[in-house]
């Protein structure tokens, strides 16, 4: 075995691929110091978006508030009310199809239906939190401007428009209704104030909130005194930041990475993501495994039907972990009686999760860093993380905790917690709405 999993290791060195290479000190040296020059303007590749929404209002109990969910496929409506000791109460749930999913429509099409969906409980509150997962510049109204679309949205006309100023106008024309006081936000800001809102009387020095799973992405709350790209802050208090961690550019990146990175369908676009999130993570081990095959990494049999195999998911990988001998998943099949090929192929994806553990670690440590709390073990960063990859990839979060303890804990002496909060989203939003 150790013969193979040194050639496994020489093989990842020689690509600039393996986990043992990176320092995870130099690399939140560089993101640390993306993040501030993303603070200070657009030389970055780290956008670091203002969101103007803040964690320390004091949340109101017994009050409801509308909430809506703009996800991928789905539109889900909800009150919440958080109740004397502070637990949240869901009510008037449902789930409807996001509007443009399945065909392009126009502007007053796209804000009428939102506007529908909410019109049987839109005089139960005053106030709405809205979460939107789609790329937004946002305002100091709260309010946000979309970008772009992406998850196959297709609504043009809405693009460059104010999404809480189109909803309140179809809101105004279609109900009996006045305008509602609306707080835009996206789902990693809205899972970062969920982790507030289930504090249960824990007492946190600070929030992160962090999504792994098809993609990846990171907020933490930044004094406003740091961000001086936008003008007009209250430099005592503090806010908000979306890093949209997706994008860090800076990342040491192997030669499989570059390759895999140009044949993507956005090469130069979100480098960092394609190393660590679902959506990509399994494609990159399987251009990984591929690349070993054509080297003479497996025996002939298994190299040719590997290369043979015409997809690698992320799930497929995490199969083929749990299960490496069985033939369930594609890997184990193509595998089937090749022996010591199966050990190779395992040390190979298993080490490239090493590293997107790595990297995880470095991402969720330089925003702990960068918010400048946590010392104190009485009092930690709450760490709000959600998403399938890093809960069920297999091996992934023991992996990434390790780094964190290594690094974070005990060569910073910044003391976390992870936490997982469900209906986070929707919760997130109702803090929002309520408190800003």
């Amino acid at each position: 075995m150790d013969e193979i999993r040194g050639k496994i290791e020489s093989f990842l060195k020689k690509h600039g691929m393996f986990h043992a290479d990176i320092s995870i000190e130099k690399t939140c040296d560089s993101f640390v110091d993306e993040m501030a020059k993303g603070l200070a303007g657009p030389e970055s590749s780290l956008a670091m978006l203002p969101t103007y929404i803040e964690t320390e209002r004091e949340l109101p109990r017994n009050k409801p508030v509308i909430v809506m969910d703009a996800g991928g496929t789905n539109f889900r409506v909800a009150t919440v009310c958080f109740k004397d000791q502070g637990d949240p109460e869901i009510a008037d749930f449902r789930v409807f199809p996001m509007p443009g999913i399945k065909k392009e429509v126009s502007r007053e099409h796209f804000f009428g239906t939102m506007a529908g969906y909410v019109a049987d409980i839109i005089d139960k509150s005053d106030c709405v939190g809205f979460c939107f997962s789609y790329p937004i510049e946002m305002s100091p109204n709260k309010d946000g401007r979309v970008l772009y679309f992406s998850k196959e949205i297709k609504a043009p006309e809405v693009v460059g428009k104010m999404i809480g100023e189109g909803l309140n106008a179809a809101i105004v024309e279609s109900t009996s209704s006045d305008a509602k006081q609306m707080v835009l936000l996206n789902d990693t800001v809205a899972t970062l104030l969920a982790g507030r809102g289930a504090s249960d009387g824990r007492n946190y020095d600070s929030y992160i909130g962090f999504i792994l799973g098809t993609g990846t992405n990171t907020a933490y709350v930044e004094h406003n005194a740091n961000i001086a790209k936008a003008k007009g802050l209250d430099a005592a208090r503090s806010q908000i930041v979306n890093v949209e961690s997706g994008g860090f550019g800076k990342a040491p990146r192997g030669d499989v990475d570059e390759q895999f990175n140009a044949a993507s369908a956005n090469p130069g676009i979100n480098t960092f993501e394609k190393m660590i999130s679902g959506a990509y993570l399994g494609p990159l081990c399987f251009a990984t495994i591929r690349q070993g095959a054509e080297e003479g990494l497996f025996g002939q049999a298994a190299a040719g039907k590997l290369l043979a195999l015409r997809e690698v998911t992320t799930k497929d990988v995490s199969e083929f972990l749990s299960r490496p001998e069985s033939a369930d998943n594609v890997l184990g099949k193509a595998l089937a009686g090749a022996g010591p090929d199966v050990s190779a192929v395992y040390y190979l994806v298993d080490a490239l999760i090493e590293r997107a553990a790595k990297l995880t670690a470095a991402n969720l440590s330089s925003a702990a860093i960068k918010c400048g709390k946590g010392q104190d073990p009485c009092r930690p960063v709450c760490i709000v993380a959600e998403g399938t990859t890093f809960y069920h990839l297999k091996g992934l979060r023991p992996k990434v905790e390790y780094y964190l303890k290594q690094y974070l804990v005990d060569r910073k002496n910044i003391y976390y917690e992870i936490v997982s909060v469900e209906n986070a989203t929707l919760i997130g939003a109702a803090i929002a709405g309520l408190t800003n």
